[in-house]
């Protein structure tokens, strides 16, 4: 038989209750809409960007007098205009028809670049004799692509913890202040209170990284760059359940943290050391994407393997079984702590005055 609650409603009924309010709250809320509409045309504008830079043309316009013809020869990266002397070329390159002039010169080259106001470093590396570069170990091309996803991933994940589960401990101390708890409480218990608060903030947290998802395919897409889509596929839906597993974790530990002030002034002191949990595995990911044993540890850590292990799927150094061992251990993780903050939450709720004690919330 369900479990009845002083309203006459079960306990699956009371939270969908709580939780609709929570989302029906999120949707009117002008500054939730004006942030996810500017989420997501940034999404958009960083794709088209990222496409713009990928197809830009890379040449360099150039003259040459006849008397260097060979020396551009296999060189790849410029746009030649013949000309007949140096004259007719410094005439191009005042006219900004061109970026650089060669011509013959004395030097041990045997050619000298001519340029108008300042040193063409492009057209100098593009004539310089650069040796070819092997690596043992690593591939040479993957640190800017770590960065790129571990800000991605990483931005994402903050953002939603702060955006969507800071407010939950707010709500819970301003519901506290107001005694307006004490009135929920007479209708539902203090569980279902909890549950659907979590899971409100938690449908529009995942509505919102779904809907982020959607955009930049989209964009993908549009602009033909559907290799990268194939590439990030697995990594996104990966980051997605992980996501889900870890904001609930988080979202759970905000509420138990607010329900321990009264006063909006104190909420602070509860919430650093959870911030602090939710930030620390963006900036180890920043600082250490390159050390394989920190990014390990870091996938396996239920706060941090939200970023660490897409970024090693990415990469293919995460075995099949890895990330379904690392999501079990996130969703025991979440199981314990969800129980842990129930308690604390319940303890906690209808005590009011100096902040409740982490030892005597978790007395009964």
């Amino acid at each position: 038989m369900s479990a009845q609650n002083p309203g006459g409603l079960t306990l699956p009924q009371a939270t969908a209750l709580v939780a609709e309010r929570e989302i029906v709250d999120k949707l009117r809320s002008k500054a939730f809409l004006v942030t996810t509409t500017i989420l997501v045309l940034g999404a958009i504008a960083a794709v088209v960007i990222m496409s713009f830079l990928a197809n830009r043309d890379s040449t360099t316009s150039v003259a040459t007098t006849p008397d260097v013809g060979n020396v551009i020869v296999g060189v790849d990266g410029f746009d030649v205009t013949p000309v007949q002397n140096r004259e007719a070329g410094e005439e191009l390159l005042r006219d900004g028809d061109v970026d650089a002039l060669i011509t013959g010169g004395a030097g041990n080259t045997g050619f000298t670049v001519v340029a108008l106001d300042s040193v063409p470093q492009d057209v100098v590396l593009l004539l310089s004799q650069q040796p070819d570069v092997e690596l043992l170990e690593g591939d040479p091309a993957s640190t800017g692509m770590r960065m790129i996803l571990g800000i991605g991933f990483g931005v994402v994940f903050m953002m939603a913890g702060m955006t969507f589960g800071a407010p939950v401990a707010s709500s819970v101390v301003e519901e506290k202040a107001t005694r307006i708890v004490e009135i929920l409480l007479s209708a539902i218990p203090a569980r279902a209170l909890l549950a659907g608060k979590v899971l409100g903030n938690t449908v529009i947290a995942m509505s919102q990284i779904l809907l982020l998802v959607v955009a930049v395919a989209i964009g993908l897409i549009a602009t033909g760059q559907t290799d990268v889509l194939a590439t990030l596929g697995a990594p996104v839906l990966w980051f997605a359940a992980f996501f889900l597993f870890g904001f609930v974790l988080i979202a759970s530990m905000f509420a138990a943290a607010g329900s321990m002030v009264s006063r909006s002034e104190d909420v602070g002191a509860t919430m650093t050391p959870i911030m602090w949990i939710v930030m620390i595995p963006y900036f180890v990911v920043i600082f250490f994407a390159e050390n394989a044993v920190v990014m390990t540890v870091t996938s396996y850590v239920p706060f941090g393997a939200p970023v660490a292990m897409p970024i090693r799927l990415f990469f293919n150094e995460a075995q099949w079984w890895e990330p379904l061992l690392s999501l079990v251990l996130l969703v025991a993780t979440c199981a314990g702590i969800v129980t842990l903050a129930a308690k604390i939450y319940e303890n906690s709720l209808l005590k009011m005055g100096s902040r409740v004690k982490l030892r005597e919330a978790l007395a009964k």
